[in-house]
This record gives structure tokens, C-alpha cells and sequence, in this order.
């Protein structure tokens, strides 16, 4: 028994989750910051129009992330599986298999992009003054692509052999750089939004280089090993990882779908407000994420352990966790809303009071986005797929689609702010009922004693 595996079997659950709540965290909120610093930048040194560019193409980035998080989290979770079960020798080739599939995977998708941007930065929303700034930046990070996704699938598979430190300082090393290279690129060599994007790729590659010390650890089980196609090891990885996938593929839909209804109903107004508030979004959706993605691990291998009373505290622990945050985040939001709007560089007057008028509205939906998104990861780690699936698409296509076309058609541009948190709050009500007709989903009655096998099955 590795040290790392003895501890989580052995020591007190809230000391567990803090040893991989906090550095997760951490890891995941330098992940968006990389992404907001760019925003700061292009705002300040380039302008407005440069903003809502970029913020055009950011949903690249939720697409990449959402392959690296269905290959990562579905290799990840039966990673965890397998050494909670004692089989060092599966989980090491479940690694290797996780990982030529996300080369493949994103291999093709860079092609084809890159062969059809003008196409996809249209589809994004960008109008033909937009254009070249959405290219610009799209261009560089799809060409750059793999490394994105290869750092991010390593820090979870990192994370999920016991180094959820070394993780945290992969990603600082990534974020910091990020910073001072934005700073060189845009303010010192005038390089426009391609200097953005060169300093987000630049930095994400010494942020691989970090990572890649993990190998040289000699109590770490995640190694290499000879590589044979496994289809069956790579169907349940995609299966696994699917919840995943949806959660940040879903994310790139919304991001599109807010764009264009904001340009049909406000115009460039409700474009660069939205870019404000998707950018402070971004880095508060990634704290949440970071939560599931503390719990993960864990859950994993005590559900591959059979240690179910522990995993239930766990979960507990986790919920008490998000909507603590998600209080906070309401609060951060409704007290220095003007401070977050200053930092975009935002002057006009009409922006900025529609931007604060979305803060307000748009920043409800935090009360309920953690309940859903920890139960969504919960169910995922312990290979519950239809229960997480329901969640996800509950919250972020089903009943959101539906929202942003009926609230500005019925009750006026503003309430499209309210999209967002009327789909989170009604996706806990649509659950509630599932519970109440099927109480055999309750995550209480979910799992046994230690010793017993889970009830569902």
C-alpha cells in the first residue's frame, strides 16, 4: 500500500478533502485566471472591441477542455477504481490508453478547425468587425492545441496518484508566466490579441514541464507502459468521462447562445457586457469545478475500496463545501460589482450599467450551480453516468436553451440574465421530483455499510 492510499483510507475525512479540496482549487482557479488575465490585457491594451473578440473565441478553450476532462476524468476515475482495488498493472495501462486517445481525439478536431476558422468564428457569433480579432487569437490556440489539453489531462491523473500539490504548481507555474508574458507580448511588443493567445500557449507549455517531474517520483504509480488498443478499456473511458464532456461542451453552447441573443436583443452593448460577466464567470465556474474535481479521487477509490460510510461523509463534506461558496460568490458579486467591472476598463456608461445590472441578475444562479455540478461529479466517480448525464443536461441544454429564447421574448432584453440561474434553480427542482419517484437515487440510501455493495444497480 502506497503512502498516499494509506492516507485516504486511514485519515480523518475533513483532513482528507482539505488535502486535495485546497490545491485543487487552487489549481483550477489559476486555470481561468489564465483566461481572465487575457481579458484584462486585451481590454486595457488593446480595447473593448479586441475583448469582445477574444471572448468570441473562448469558447476553444471550453472545447478543449471538455475533451481533456471526458478523456481525464473517464481515464481518471477508473484509474482511482483500480488502485482502490489493489491493480496497479490496470491502472497504469488505463492511463496510457487515456492518453494516445486524447492525441487522437484532438489531433482531428485541430485539423479540421484550422482548415474551416472562418467558418467556426462565425458560427461563435463574431460579426465582420469582430473577425480578424477572433482569428487572430482562435488561429494560435488551435494550432497549439495538444498542449493545453495534455497539460490539463496530466494534472488530473497527477492528481488522482496522490500529488494533488505537484498539480497546483504545474498550474501556478502556467498562470504566473501567463501574466508576465501577456504583459511582454501585448504592452511591450505590441502584438495584439495574438499576443494573448502566444503568451496563454507559451506558459502552458513550461506548466508541462512542471508536471512532467511527477514521473521521476519513485512512490508514484502512474507510469507508461507498452501501448495496445484496448477498445473496451476506451469505450468505458469515453462513457465514464461523457458527464464531463457535456459539462464544458455545454459550456461553449451557452457562451455561443448568449452571444447571439445578446447581439439580436441589446446589440454590441449586451455583447461586450456579456464578455465582462462571461469572464468573471469563467473564473468562478472553475472554483466549482475544482470542488467535483477534489472529490473525485476521493470517491473513486473508496467506491473501488467498498468503503461507502466514508464516501457518504465525503459527499456531504463537499456539498456543505459548494453552496458555501456559492453564498460567497453571490455576495463577492453584488458588493463590488463596479470594482470587477474597473478591471475590464470598461468607461461607457451604458456598458457598465448593463454589466452591473447582469452581475446582479446573473450571479443568483451561484446559489444552485454547486449543488449541481458536485452531485453531477459525484454520481460520475462512482460510474452512475445516467444520473450525472441528467443533471448536466437538465442544467445546461434542456432547460437553458428554452429559457434564453422565451425570458427576452416575453419579458424583455434584461431578463436574459436569467437564464442562467433559472435553469440551475429548476434543474434541483426537476431532480427533487426524480428522487421523489425514484428514492432509490437518493445518494443516502445510494450506498451501504463498509463491506456492502452500492444499492443502485
Amino acid at each position: 500500500m502506497s503512502e498516499s492510499t494509506f492516507k485516504l483510507q486511514n485519515n480523518s475525512v475533513p483532513k482528507v478533502f482539505a488535502s486535495y479540496l485546497f490545491p485543487s482549487l487552487l489549481g483550477m482557479l489559476l486555470m481561468s485566471i489564465n483566461i481572465l488575465v487575457d481579458g484584462i490585457f486585451v481590454s486595457n491594451g488593446i480595447g473593448p472591441e479586441a475583448l469582445a473578440g477574444v471572448n468570441i473565441a473562448v469558447p476553444i478553450f471550453s472545447i478543449l477542455l471538455s475533451i481533456s476532462l471526458w478523456i481525464g476524468m473517464g481515464g481518471a476515475t477508473l484509474y482511482s477504481i483500480s488502485i482502490g482495488q489493489g491493480n496497479a498493472a490496470k491502472a497504469r495501462s488505463i492511463f496510457t490508453q487515456s492518453f494516445i486517445l486524447a492525441i487522437s481525439i484532438v489531433g482531428v478536431l485541430v485539423v479540421f478547425s484550422l482548415w474551416k476558422q472562418q467558418e467556426i468564428a462565425y458560427l461563435f457569433g463574431a460579426s465582420d468587425e469582430i473577425l480578424p480579432y477572433v482569428e487572430d487569437y482562435l488561429h494560435v490556440i488551435l494550432l497549439f492545441g495538444i498542449v493545453y489539453v495534455l497539460e490539463n489531462i496530466l494534472s488530473i491523473f497527477i492528481r488522482n496518484d496522490g500529488n494533488p500539490k505537484l498539480a497546483m504548481i504545474g498550474l501556478i507555474t502556467t498562470s504566473v508566466l501567463n501574466i508576465v508574458f501577456n504583459y511582454i507580448f501585448i504592452f511591450m511588443m505590441d502584438m495584439g490579441v495574438a499576443g494573448a493567445a502566444y503568451a496563454t500557449v507559451l506558459s502552458t507549455v513550461v506548466g508541462v514541464i512542471v508536471l512532467i517531474y511527477h514521473f521521476v517520483r519513485k512512490e508514484s504509480v502512474l507510469r507508461f507502459v507498452k501501448f495496445t488498443i484496448d477498445y473496451k478499456s476506451m469505450a468505458e473511458i469515453l462513457k465514464i468521462g461523457s458527464p464531463s464532456f457535456v459539462v464544458e461542451g455545454s459550456a461553449a453552447i451557452i457562451v455561443v447562445a448568449y452571444n447571439i441573443t445578446f447581439s439580436h436583443f441589446v446589440g454590441e452593448i449586451g455583447v461586450t457586457a456579456y464578455a465582462v460577466v462571461n469572464y468573471l464567470h469563467v473564473v468562478f465556474l472553475m472554483v466549482f469545478l475544482g470542488i467535483g474535481a477534489a472529490l473525485q479521487p476521493i470517491v473513486s477509490f473508496h467506491f473501488g475500496a467498498k468503503l461507502y460510510r466514508r464516501l457518504q461523509s465525503f459527499l456531504k463534506l463537499g456539498l456543505l463545501t459548494g453552496v458555501g461558496f456559492g453564498a460567497a460568490v453571490l455576495l463577492i458579486g453584488w458588493l463590488f460589482a463596479d470594482q470587477m467591472i474597473t478591471l475590464f476598463g470598461v468607461k461607457d456608461p451604458e456598458i457598465t450599467a448593463f454589466t452591473k445590472e447582469g452581475i446582479f441578475y446573473f450571479f443568483i444562479g451561484y446559489l444552485f450551480l454547486s449543488f449541481n455540478l458536485i452531485m453531477a461529479e459525484y454520481y460520475q466517480s462512482i460510474k452512475r453516468i445516467r444520473l450525472s448525464m441528467f443533471i448536466i443536461m437538465a442544467r445546461s441544454l434542456v432547460l437553458f436553451l428554452p429559457l434564453l429564447w422565451l425570458l427576452p421574448n416575453y419579458f424583455g432584453a434584461k431578463y436574459i440574465w436569467l437564464a442562467f440561474p433559472l435553469a440551475e434553480g429548476l434543474t434541483i427542482i426537476a431532480l427533487l421530483i426524480v428522487k421523489r419517484l425514484f428514492r432509490n437515487v437518493l445518494p443516502e440510501k445510494e450506498l451501504g455499510n463498509e463491506g456492502e455493495k452500492p444499492i443502485i444497480s
